[in-house]
């Protein structure tokens, strides 16, 4: 992946697909792999695909200290410009899908379209999967590898999903090529226990669209319900009996819920 400079750092990304931009910003402990082919593949049909590792994470420059949700935020608005974009179609998933809300809401005018996924904003009425997180938490701190990378794919799908082969086969290759390191991924955490936007937006003026799985371990559906709720004119999707990875579950879906709400014809 070429590298792109922004401030003092530099991120890796990715530009594929013909079409209007589209800015896709990958959530906590992941990374560019893992939106999967069989995403990227449906949505390069209808966008400029740009894809891309947060600090600390593949090539991009190494993370010194503790990071924000706003800190990511410029990043992103940082290789917009790099790019020589003058705005985007915007999809941010989980963690990456708070980093859209600050963007949104910093820089109005970059984005065309919002589509937050299975994400969080903070405030009254919000909440993280406390079960999801505590397992998650206990299985990293134990030292095994694979029993912390197993917790995290079976918290990350819904049950039916989580018993495909292929897609276990898929999750580990991708953490075999490309692993975030432990200290990144608490970084992230920190961050995402920080992010409030539950006040803020009702001024997102982008038109937006809410996508979440109702079997979402890790952040439960009440949260995107909330958002919906929140932002003026959004539009709520819900995927039943789907977890958090939800665009693993229903790809195709997924990638026609994108390029509808963002008006590209098919």
């Amino acid at each position: 992946m070429p590298k792109a400079r922004v401030g003092e750092i530099q991120l890796d990304y990715e530009r594929s697909g013909e079409g209007p931009p589209l800015l896709a910003i990958m959530g906590m402990s992941g990374t560019a792999l893992h939106w999967g082919e069989p995403f990227l593949s449906r949505l390069r049909e209808s966008f400029e695909v740009i894809v891309y590792d947060h600090r600390g994470v593949g090539s991009s420059s190494r993370l010194e200290g503790p990071i924000t949700i706003a800190r990511m935020a410029a990043d992103a608005v940082g290789l917009v410009r790099a790019l020589e974009l003058d705005s985007v179609h915007l999809l941010g998933i989980s963690m990456g899908g708070m980093v859209a809300q600050e963007l949104v809401l910093a820089n109005p005018e970059l984005v065309r379209t919002l589509t937050l996924g299975c994400t969080y904003c903070g405030g009254p009425g919000s909440s993280y999967g406390s079960a999801a997180r505590d397992r998650l938490y206990e299985a990293m701190s134990s030292g095994d590898r694979v029993r912390a990378l197993r917790a995290a794919y079976e918290i990350n799908l819904s049950p039916a999903a989580a018993a495909d082969p292929e897609l276990w086969e898929r999750f580990q290759s991708i953490a075999a090529e490309r692993a975030v390191a432990v200290p990144v991924i608490m970084a992230q955490v920190a961050a995402c226990f920080q992010h409030d936007t539950h006040a803020r937006l009702p001024d997102v003026s982008a038109p937006t669209l809410v996508i979440h799985g109702t079997a979402d371990e890790m952040i439960p559906v009440q949260n995107g319900r909330l958002i919906a709720s929140l932002v003026p004119g959004a539009r709520l999707k819900l995927f039943e009996e789907v977890g958090h990875l939800f665009f693993w579950e229903q790809p195709a879906a997924t990638a026609e819920l994108v390029r509808s709400h963002a008006a590209v014809p098919a």
